[in-house]
C-alpha cells in the first residue's frame, strides 16, 4: 500500500542550522498494516509523516502509495490518498461551523461542488449514526459549533472526518499528545475501532511506549533520521517496554533519553 525508498531530507542545507532529518529511510507497508512509530525528539518521526503527506519535497528517494508514485505531487494532490489527524485538536476542523457541516465538508472533499441544499436528510441520518458510534453524545449536538467541543471530542471528530472517505493511508501524528490520559485512551480506542472496522493502512506516531506496543501489528523505532528497529508478529505481541529500551541501546549504542516516552512507562 505504501513504499518509501531511500528517503532523504535536510533542512537549511549549507547553513549553520543545517539538519539531516531523514537519512535514507526505506519502509514498505502492506494493505491493512497498523504501524506505530516511536523515537526520541528529532528522531524523524513527524518528518517522515510530512514526507508522505507532501508537506515539503524530499531531497532524494521515492514515495509510492497504492502503486502510484506521488514523490513529485504537491500536498493538495496527495490529499485524495490520505487521511490525517494532527497533534493539535484545533487543527483539521472549522471551529465556526457545526459538527454536521464539518462532516459534510469531509464527505465532499475532492468532489465537484454545485448549488443546492447543503446537507440532505439522508446525510444527516448517516452522520448521526457515525457520531453515535463514538459514544461521546455528539449525535445529539450535530448543529453545535465545533469550537465549543472539548479537545477529546474534537480529536474524535477529526478522526471521523479523516476516515470518512476511507483513505488509502491514515496518518496520525501524535494525535493524543495534547489530551489528558483518560481522554487520550478514549480517542485511541476509537482509533483502534475505526482502523479495524475499515481495515485502514495506518501509521501512528506516538511518544508513549506503552501505546506504541499495545496498538497496531507492527512497531518502528527511529533515531537520527533512520529506522533502527522494525518489530512485528509474535515478537511485537510479547514485547515489553524494557525489551524495547534494551533493543534501542543495543542497535544504536546509546541510551534512550526521551523523558516523555520513558515517563509513559
Amino acid at each position: 500500500m505504501i513504499q518509501l525508498t531511500d528517503i532523504r531530507k535536510t533542512f537549511n542545507p549549507g547553513t549553520i542550522n543545517e539538519k539531516l532529518a531523514l537519512d535514507g529511510v526505506s519502509l514498505t507497508m502492506k494493505e491493512g498494516d497498523f504501524v506505530t512509530v516511536i523515537g526520541g525528539n528529532g528522531a524523524g518521526k513527524s518528518t517522515m509523516l510530512n514526507a508522505i503527506a507532501g508537506t515539503w519535497p524530499v531531497d532524494d528517494g521515492s514515495i509510492v502509495i497504492d502503486g502510484i508514485n506521488v514523490t513529485g505531487l504537491s500536498e493538495y494532490k496527495r490529499a485524495k490518498y490520505l487521511g490525517r489527524v494532527f497533534q493539535d485538536p484545533m487543527t483539521g476542523t472549522a471551529a465556526s461551523m457545526g459538527i454536521d457541516e464539518n462532516l459534510a465538508l469531509a464527505a465532499r472533499r475532492g468532489r465537484m461542488r454545485g448549488l443546492g441544499w447543503g446537507i440532505h436528510k439522508k446525510e444527516r441520518e448517516e452522520y448521526r449514526k457515525l457520531l453515535a458510534e463514538l459514544n461521546l453524545g455528539l449525535e445529539d449536538r450535530m448543529t453545535s459549533k465545533v469550537g465549543l467541543l472539548s479537545g477529546g471530542q474534537r480529536q474524535a471528530l477529526t478522526l471521523l472526518m479523516a476516515t470518512l472517505q476511507k483513505p488509502k493511508v491514515l496518518l496520525l501524528d501524535e494525535h493524543t499528545a495534547a489530551l489528558d490520559p483518560k481522554t487520550a485512551k478514549t480517542v485511541l480506542e476509537t482509533t483502534q475501532q475505526i482502523v479495524s472496522e475499515h481495515q485502514l493502512t495506518t501509521m501512528m506516531v506516538t511518544h508513549n511506549m506503552r501505546d506504541a506496543i499495545h496498538y497496531g501489528n507492527r512497531i518502528i523505532m527511529m533515531n537520527e533520521g533512520r529506522i533502527i528497529l522494525d518489530i512485528s508478529g509474535v515478537e511485537k505481541k510479547n514485547l515489553t517496554i524494557e525489551d524495547l529500551l534494551h533493543k534501542f541501546e543495543e542497535v544504536s549504542g546509546e541510551e534512550f533519553t526521551n523523558d516523555q516516552a520513558i515517563l509513559s512507562k
